[in-house]
């Protein structure tokens, strides 16, 4: 996999090391033991793999390039680029403007854009439509695209799923950006609908068994399915694409429920004709995160920080695995950990920003789980594990320690 040039300040000096240490050792990533760095009074379980992966690399090569390759130009973001604040607001402090919001909300309008601009596509890509209103302002928006190569991917298959005459499933966050564009460039050529979850899956699953009426469809899809969409007629052949950032496990396990679902209504040799085997859209940094999360559940921890953007879908659902065990604090950064006795830290399934006292035990030594999403910077670890060995007595110097462990 080829190598990307990223800004010196994106690099790390302590986890970077480590990461580049076990991948020598474990080129094919076998491996999902985690990482112990052990500084006497705390104790850090790194996950095998996290931070950047090559969608979130290759989006900040291109947008930076953009930057230095064209001095004095108006340069946009048509979004966050990728959903991490600390990327976000060093382009912005570079010049670069938003055009909208995470949730497609217009940030300015369009007619403030001119036909010398340059607009960069995020890595979740776009939709169609935003595509040919940048061309219908003279603004090529694939000359600067930054969509991720497995999002693309996705929509090659929904595109073949088209032409095979079947309905594409969509498992992902209806308000996504990624989700939006994949809807977007599957509607072109197939019917589709969205689905957040199981529990919507097999409502949708005893619609087409008849154990609900077919106007319940309408019920709970109608604002996430393509115009037109006929429930009789649409969902008689069917296959499954996701948002690449959501669990793998649970994608596999919706597209194994639709499929018995077709098994049931159309028997084990019509199956074929009803049912197309998708399970090549889910991305390879999305699974190996979360094996490597799964990987973490096996160890003794005190607590869990996960490092990355609140709005980061992939962060969250590391986010999710983890609390099953551990207290799990969800943090942008070092500056949230505001002292030895108190976290800033963001609750995901309330979508709210908290702060808990007494989140550092008292107990030496400390064992912590450390990880980030694939859009988080390997520096911000390096600076929340830095923080953490000021609030605590004793510990052994973090350089130092890296440099015995990977020497």
């Amino acid at each position: 996999m080829r190598s990307f040039d990223i800004p010196v300040h994106y690099r790390s000096n302590l986890i970077g090391r480590l990461k580049a240490f076990r991948k020598v050792q474990d080129p094919k990533k076998k491996d999902l033991t985690p990482t112990l760095l052990d500084l006497g009074t705390v104790r850090f379980i790194l996950a095998r793999h996290f931070g950047f992966c090559y969608g979130v690399e290759n989006a900040i090569e291109i947008s930076y390039k953009a930057l230095e390759d064209n001095p004095g130009k108006r340069i946009f973001l048509l979004s966050q680029m990728i959903h991490n604040p600390d990327v976000n607001e060093d382009l912005e402090g570079r010049g670069l403007r938003f055009i909208q919001d995470t949730h497609g909300q217009m940030l300015m309008d369009w007619d403030e854009l001119k036909s010398a601009d340059i607009v960069i596509i995020p890595a979740f890509g776009t939709t169609l439509e935003t595509e040919a209103r940048l061309k219908a302002l003279g603004i090529d928006p694939l000359k600067h695209n930054t969509t991720c190569p497995f999002v693309e991917k996705v929509w090659k298959r929904s595109a073949q799923l088209g032409e095979t005459k079947h309905t594409v499933i969509i498992h992902g966050k209806a308000a996504h950006e990624e989700t939006r564009a994949t809807f977007s460039h599957t509607a072109q050529g197939s019917p589709a609908v969205i689905v957040k979850d199981m529990a919507e899956t097999e409502a949708l699953g005893r619609i087409i068994t008849g154990d609900l009426p077919l106007v319940r469809f309408h019920e709970l899809f109608g604002t996430r399915c393509t115009p037109g969409f006929d429930p009789a007629r649409d969902l008689q052949r069917i296959g499954v694409v996701n948002q690449t950032t959501m669990l793998a496990t649970e994608t596999q396990a919706i597209a194994d429920h639709l499929k018995q679902v077709m098994l049931k209504k159309y028997g084990e040799a019509e199956l074929k004709d009803h049912f197309a085997d998708t399970r090549d859209t889910l991305c390879y940094a999305t699974n190996d995160n979360q094996d490597a999360t799964l990987e973490l559940l096996k160890q003794e921890a005190d607590l869990a920080l996960v490092v990355g953007g609140y709005n980061s879908s992939n962060t969250s659902h590391i986010v999710e695995l983890l609390e099953g065990k551990f207290h799990t604090y969800f943090i942008n950064g070092d500056k949230e950990l505001l002292s030895s006795r108190e976290i800033e830290h963001f609750n995901y399934p309330s979508h709210k920003l908290e702060r808990t006292a007494d989140w550092l035990p008292t107990k030496r030594p400390i064992t912590i789980v450390l990880t980030s999403g694939a859009s988080c910077p390997d520096t911000l670890l390096d600076r929340v594990m830095l923080k953490v060995l000021d609030f605590v007595e004793g510990a052994k110097d973090a350089e130092t320690a890296v440099s015995a462990l990977v020497e």
